[in-house]
């Protein structure tokens, strides 16, 4: 007789086996809960009807999606069981997988849906599913990078469901248009059928005009109104756009411009207030009978009792104050009884109380834009000079944090006077110092005299230098004594004193530095008449001018710039956008000293991210 013996653990595998196999045979898909992606596939495998197959995985694929687990739904999603889906559970995968791919932020798959999509793909869906369709699909277009069809889809929703909230999808509609290229939305609007379509893409061209200010916007769509008056948009406009076609009736009347005419700070309140009122007379578009502004001198008052006092009269807008302390005042403030326009910043973890906006020349808005061009040529890994002092540290500040956002680094910060050793400031950052040390510590440790050639630290990729003018001209070239002459130099406005002047300035030849427009853009009507009939428009009371006169066209937009969030104004400053918390960022014009004369630089491009070609430059024009 044979025995046969069989080990008391395979014994159990075995059983177990046969079990699960006879489990799985007699499982009912459509009560079975998969826990795992894997799981539901193994299921759906067994399964010998595909449609069933199918009908059960995306029921899992929706519950995963339930839960939270999109990328358990993609894998089900995209498994080879649902390549083919049967006619009845096509609308069904899409919806899921518009869902799924919009969630993950995965780009590829979103492209791939966005290829066999038309905007009008949801109206196949039930009435009750139709929104979600929509914006599904709307959602997914937009991250395959084709806001067009995007807004052409949401369009098409308005028009079928009654039920929709006009406003939301009016203005979603046109922050997807403001995505669209010109020339695509150029030969969309050509090839455009149907009313409402047609509609909207007029609406979309005309209004990004270029060189039209924003108060001629506000004629153009209220004058689109007037031609397209069945429009559903001209009936609700979005949001944006009813700021402003409707920014005239918004403005304020009375204004108080608050600032110091005497003493320490008269010079800047002065220049200010002349750059404000020149930019006032010069605007077209002001109603001089209705507007009414008032000087106040803060240097005679406390600017809290001044402030008080207007708070009781009949003032639409306080633009002011200039000093720190006086606007710290107004930010301890829960809330402003009247709104104010304050020439000058909190400090940057403060938080501004409702009805306070905050503008200035800020040196934080140059460090970032330095930090910014610097990243996008390339140059990662720098050396920075940088003034002692509360201004300097502010300035110092803001660059480390923009650098450190996109993984850029100071490998050296060195803090100087204006009285320092120069020389003994450069050695130290360009390495030199280092160099030498060493090789004296080499003498010392062999006992006899090594010759010895210093060289500077080869990690740096460029420098920042922030000098006024007097200290750069010496610093500049101690760079090439130091051997550094190779690295470009990169530099705030305080290196430029604003009036060309090149038997002084020649030893600042490579230096790349921002500037305002009013010093290194285009002639303009503003400065070529305020430099013909006033003084004090050159150099730093120049830039102060600059800013009073956008001050003013400030005062008129500060709903809109606040609450629109791609709204801007092209001033004398630089392009103004506004912060949620009601701060005014500039963006500055380039330059490079050529022959000791700066010359304007193009703007960079987005493409642009390791070199920039520096033989582009431009003459700067329209210095008087």
């Amino acid at each position: 007789m044979i025995k046969i013996r069989i080990h008391k653990r395979a014994l159990a595998s075995v059983l177990a086996a046969a079990l699960f196999s006879a489990g799985c045979a007699s499982v009912n898909l459509d009560s079975h809960i998969a826990q795992t992606a894997d799981q539901a596939l193994e299921m759906a495998s067994r399964e010998d009807n595909l449609e069933t197959a199918q009908a059960y995985l995306l029921r899992i694929a929706s519950r995963f999606q339930d839960q939270g687990d999109h990328a358990a739904a993609r894998t089900l999603l995209q498994s080879e069981r649902l390549a083919q889906p049967a006619p009845t559970l096509d609308n069904q995968k899409k919806l899921l997988s518009m869902a799924s791919a919009t969630a993950l932020d995965d780009q590829s798959w979103a492209r791939e849906l966005a290829s066999e999509m038309a905007p009008s793909d949801f109206i196949d869906y039930p009435a009750d599913l139709m929104a979600r369709a929509a914006n599904l699909q709307a959602d997914t277009l937009v991250l395959a990078e084709n806001p067009l069809s995007a807004a052409m889809t949401l369009i098409l929703l308005a028009q079928t469901d009654n039920t929709a909230d006009a406003q939301q999808i009016h203005d979603r509609v046109w922050s997807l248009l403001e995505q669209v290229p010109d020339d695509r939305l150029d030969s969309a609007s050509a090839d455009a059928i149907g009313y409402e379509a047609q509609g909207w893409l007029e609406l979309a061209r005309i209004v990004r005009a270029p060189d039209i200010g924003i108060d001629e916007q506000g004629r153009i769509i209220r004058g689109w109104q007037n031609n397209w008056p069945g429009h559903p948009a001209a009936q609700v406009l979005p949001s944006g756009l009813r700021l402003i076609a409707t920014l005239a009736d918004s403005r304020p009347e009375k204004i108080a411009l608050a600032l110091p005419l005497k003493g320490p700070l008269a010079t800047a309140g002065k220049a200010i207030r002349d750059g404000f009122l020149a930019a006032y007379y010069l605007d077209d578009s002001t109603n001089s009978s209705k507007t009414d502004i008032r000087i106040f001198d803060t240097s005679d008052t406390p600017f809290s009792e001044l402030y008080r006092e207007l708070s009781e009269q009949d003032i639409d807008l306080v633009v002011g104050p200039l000093e720190k302390e006086a606007l710290a005042g107004l930010g301890s403030m829960t809330t402003l009884p009247i709104p104010a326009l304050g020439l000058n910043y909190l400090p940057s973890d403060s938080q501004a109380p409702d009805g306070l906006y905050q503008f200035g020349l800020s040196a934080e808005d140059e460090a970032r834009q330095i930090a910014d061009r610097l990243l996008a040529e390339g140059l990662r890994q720098v050396l920075v000079l940088i003034p002692q002092g509360e201004w300097g540290d502010r300035v110092e500040q803001a660059l480390l944090k923009q650098l450190a956002a996109s993984d850029g680094v100071a490998l050296d910060t060195e803090r100087f006077f204006r009285e320092d050793n120069l020389r003994a400031v450069t050695a130290d950052l360009l390495g030199i110092t280092v160099s030498r040390d060493r090789a004296i510590q080499v003498e010392r440790t062999i006992g006899i005299d090594v010759e010895f050639e210093p060289r500077r630290r080869q990690d740096a990729d460029a420098i920042v230098m922030v000098a006024e003018a007097t200290v750069a001209r010496q610093f500049k070239p101690l760079f090439a004594f130091y051997f550094g002459g190779d690295l470009p130099v990169y530099s705030p406005s305080i290196i430029y004193e604003g009036t060309p002047s090149p038997s002084r300035d020649r030893d600042l030849n490579g230096v790349t530095f921002t500037d305002i427009p009013w010093v290194l853009g285009d002639d303009n009507e503003l400065r070529t008449r305020a430099t013909e009939i006033m003084s004090g428009t050159r150099g730093q009371p120049g830039r102060l001018f600059a800013m009073g006169a956008d001050a003013w066209h400030l005062s008129k937009r500060l709903p809109l710039l606040r609450q629109v969030e791609s709204a801007s104004i092209a001033g004398q400053t630089g392009v103004l956008t506004m912060t949620p918390q009601g701060s005014i960022h500039r963006e500055q014009l380039w330059a490079q000293f050529r022959n000791g004369t700066p010359e304007l630089l193009p703007k960079l491009s987005p493409e642009v991210s390791d070199t920039v070609s520096r033989d582009e430059a431009m003459p700067v024009t329209g210095h008087n």
